[in-house]
């Protein structure tokens, strides 16, 4: 089969690496595949077997016009369209919609965030959503939370659970080593919490003086106003800062706690990554994504969303007994079956044989 996958650029994120996870296994597997973007961007590996092509040219400035030309004008050719086009965040989705409907090309588009969150500008999210989703094939969401959501606007909407960007460990090591991780973007430093966590981590680790934070991430926007709160804070010798690292499974693999202080998230990524690697997982259960990963006191902690008292005191228990922690880690390692990428691709391929049927 030939896939079109679309993307606005491959720039560091979840979307963009799910994309390119799920790009290279369908290669792997024998389908013509391609990985088309719009513009800058190539921060993930893709296979030899994938043909990339960059349609970035133009004199318009306005990305999202000139990236619309640039898809009409590749695609008016019909040697170039495929069986299916695969597009991901919604107003990427608004441009290949209209594309695909215009060259009846079979669409399916894929939302990596909730629907309570939204790029802006947010009225053009909510157009999006209302009036061109229902035109497409299918629409792939992350959790059942958003299901109704988009049911009631008439699309027709399937639950498509990220796959597990990490391969798990064998087993749990002998000993790792007193550092709780936490990871993502410090220039979105608000929606993944890391603001809420350097102030309620304060006292937790001034009463434990084996144990330091690591946030994983880059973001030169985000991470002076961070430093300057650990200043504040007296944890400078406590709280480090890695950057954007190619090794955030090593740090994984040999760190005990990961730690999830996100206001918003959709299916994080991270805490499977995590997960993966037999860490004892700690977050907040925010509207959608943990509560389906994580069952409580089993393979992970749930906190009810933003109660620091309670964080503090979770992530207090998971220090104090290591018991507790292998045991989280060991059941997280039994709950990833449903986030293999043999799973989730089963789930795409059958959306595949659903449009191949029905054209």
């Amino acid at each position: 089969m030939k896939i079109d996958f679309v993307i606005s650029g491959l720039n560091p994120g979840g979307a963009e690496r799910v994309m390119v996870i799920l790009a290279n296994h369908f290669s792997d597997i024998g389908h013509d595949v391609s990985l088309i973007s719009l513009n800058e961007g190539d921060a993930y590996t893709i296979s030899s077997n994938i043909n990339r092509i960059k349609l970035h040219h133009g004199r318009i400035k306005a990305a999202r016009i000139r990236g619309l030309f640039n898809l009409i004008g590749h695609y008016k050719d019909k040697k170039n369209r495929p069986d299916v086009m695969i597009s991901f965040i919604t107003l990427m989705n608004l441009l290949s919609i209209f594309v695909a409907k215009l060259y009846r090309i079979p669409i399916i588009v894929s939302e990596h965030n909730s629907y309570l969150r939204y790029q802006k500008p947010k009225w053009l999210c909510d157009f999006t959503r209302t009036f061109f989703y229902p035109k497409a094939n299918y629409v792939t969401v992350l959790t059942l939370f958003d299901l109704p959501y988009y049911n009631k606007k008439g699309c027709k909407t399937v639950v498509m659970p990220n796959p597990a960007t990490f391969t798990p460990i064998a087993q749990l090591p002998a000993t790792r080593k007193k550092y709780i991780l936490a990871v993502g973007s410090l220039d979105r430093y608000l929606n993944k919490g890391f603001d809420n966590l350097i102030r309620l981590i304060e006292p937790i680790l001034k009463a434990n003086k084996d144990w330091d934070l690591k946030i994983i991430g880059g973001g030169d926007k985000g991470k002076p106003i961070l430093t300057d709160l650990v200043a504040k804070n007296n944890l400078s010798e406590r709280i480090h800062f890695t950057g954007q690292v190619n090794n955030v499974r090593d740090l994984m693999a040999e760190s005990e706690i990961f730690i999830l202080p996100s206001r918003f998230e959709g299916l994080p990524m991270v805490l499977l990554e995590a997960m993966s690697q037999g860490m004892a997982c700690i977050a907040y259960d925010c509207k959608t994504g943990p509560s389906e990963m994580i069952t409580q006191d089993v393979n992970g902690l749930l906190i009810d969303d933003q109660n620091e008292e309670e964080m503090q005191k979770g992530l207090t228990r998971l220090m104090e007994s290591e018991h507790l922690r292998r045991q989280l880690g060991e059941n997280a390692l039994k709950s990833l079956e449903k986030y293999s990428i043999e799973n989730v691709a089963n789930i795409w391929e059958g959306l595949f044989q659903e449009i191949k049927t029905r054209s």
